[in-house]
């Protein structure tokens, strides 16, 4: 082989090196700090920390959001019109101690009368029912949601 073949071959194989380290750091950012998202329409940044007025549940929407299985089962989180974030982080609604949770796992939130649920880049996936959440899914009262070793019900 040339000398001419194996310096390109070198600096290829550097550049390959670079972007997997490039790439594993992405994946260490997003899980620290989640994922980059945009301000919701209309609300501007300074905003979206401000605290929710608490408004009564029409009738048939779920009330709680309980955690039925898993190290925190037995807690309850009133619903309210913020969203609920669940993760290991320690300024999540919902903080989970448990490895197969990511930093921001997963967040509910109210939409048209509805809870949604949608998984927030997690590594090991957000389940509704034996479904996996790729998408923000709506979530009716009763199906559980899986985080790791966690299940989460919305009731009534």
């Amino acid at each position: 082989m040339s000398e001419l073949t194996l310096l390109l071959i070198r600096i290829a194989f550097l550049a390959l090196l670079w972007l997997f380290v490039i790439a594993a750091v992405g994946v260490i950012r997003t899980d620290l700090f989640g994922p980059r998202t945009a301000p919701a329409p209309g609300r501007s940044p300074a905003r979206q920390g401000m605290a929710l007025p608490k408004l009564k549940p029409k009738r048939g929407q779920p009330r709680q959001l309980v955690v039925t299985a898993g190290p925190l089962q037995g807690t309850v989180i009133d619903l309210t019109d913020s969203p609920i974030t669940i993760g290991r982080a320690s300024d999540a609604t919902l903080v989970l101690n448990d490895d197969y949770a990511s930093s921001r796992h997963a967040r509910l939130f109210p939409q048209d009368g509805q809870w949604i649920v949608e998984d927030l880049g997690s590594t090991n996936g957000t389940y509704l029912e034996r479904s996996k959440v790729t998408r923000p899914t709506p979530v009716p009262v009763g199906v559980p949601i899986r985080i790791g070793k966690t299940v989460l019900e919305l009731r009534k």
